[in-house]
């Protein structure tokens, strides 16, 4: 099966690059830039013409689609670009898979939740209350995805760190390794995501619809949620990090989220809801600590 993933020069789509070495199929990686060392395919998502295309010449039966515009804080000042590749690049995507009868995995948020208050872990049919630009954006594209109607299966996930690229962890090792003392919100609870994991969860789903092979419809299209196991707030996340990496020196305390201003207000609660994808596809979920710790054990950063 030919295979196009977007954002592949990003946390996931590294992790997508690994996974792909475990299965028979084409592979094709596309970004907006190259990166030395890996084969990295230029395309702009936002172009209909140009996905349109690739997708053609390559006979590319799914698309994988990593890219996302992230900063949550800079969305609110740059709301036109971020609609762009988070809610307008989704329905192009959607649309070249309708046109030959393929795949869209579409990785979506729990940034799609938040205004309204809850404190049970988030269900898929849960009506979303994005705060702001990011996560409405996010709900714009899966919704502009049902609309145009091509087998999709979008996956919320929360959290999402990895090896590759920007992220908390790697953050957190730095800070903890060289700050007397670090204050981390304690009042937002989630589950961090290996992106590893989930890319493995991708590569089920992308096996599951080649050995459907529907041709009037893939049955399990729909949303879904994906992370860890288990409940943590940052803080905990933090203090878990340098217990790892042995970051002893460093006086890691608990605070309130209005201690860091924001131009966006965080979900409070972002535990996502799991047993519909593992129900589904039977997948098993790996706890939050045991990944973490695989995760830094890759980076060499375990003590």
């Amino acid at each position: 099966m030919n295979i196009l993933v977007t954002g592949a020069n990003g946390q996931l789509g590294n992790e997508m690059r690994i996974v792909s070495g475990q299965t028979a199929d084409n592979y094709i990686f596309t970004d907006v830039v190259n990166i030395e060392g890996v084969e990295t395919t230029l395309l702009d998502i936002t172009d209909a013409d140009a996905v349109r295309r690739i997708v053609k010449e390559n006979g590319v039966r799914c698309i994988v689609n990593c890219a996302a515009y992230t900063n949550v804080d800079k969305a609110e000042s740059d709301e036109a670009l971020c609609r762009k590749l988070n809610a307008e690049a989704p329905k192009i995507l959607a649309g070249a898979m309708k046109e030959v009868g393929g795949l869209l995995i579409q990785i979506s948020t729990d940034y799609v939740f938040g205004g309204d208050p809850y404190n049970t872990p988030c269900r898929e049919d849960q009506k979303g209350t994005p705060t702001g630009v990011y996560g409405a954006t996010k709900l714009e594209g899966e919704q502009n995805i049902e609309a145009v109607g091509c087998d999709h299966v979008i996956i919320r996930t929360a959290w999402l760190y990895s090896e590759f690229g920007k992220n908390f962890v790697k953050t957190m090792l730095n800070l903890t390794a060289t700050k007397p003392k670090l204050n981390v919100v304690f009042d937002q609870a989630g589950t961090p995501t290996y992106a590893y994991d989930l890319a493995l969860v991708i590569k089920t789903v992308l096996a599951d619809y080649a050995a459907e092979n529907p041709q009037s419809g893939y049955s399990k299209t729909g949303v879904y949620h994906f992370s860890n196991e288990g409940v943590c707030s940052w803080y905990d996340f933090t203090k878990k990090i340098a217990e790892l990496a042995g970051n002893t020196g460093c006086d890691i305390q608990p605070c309130h989220s209005d201690e860091f201003p924001s131009p966006v207000t965080r979900p409070a609660y972002s535990v996502l809801d799991k047993t519909k994808i593992k129900q589904t596809f039977g997948v098993s979920v790996p706890y939050w600590t045991d990944s973490l710790k695989i995760c830094m054990d890759n980076m060499k950063t375990i003590k």
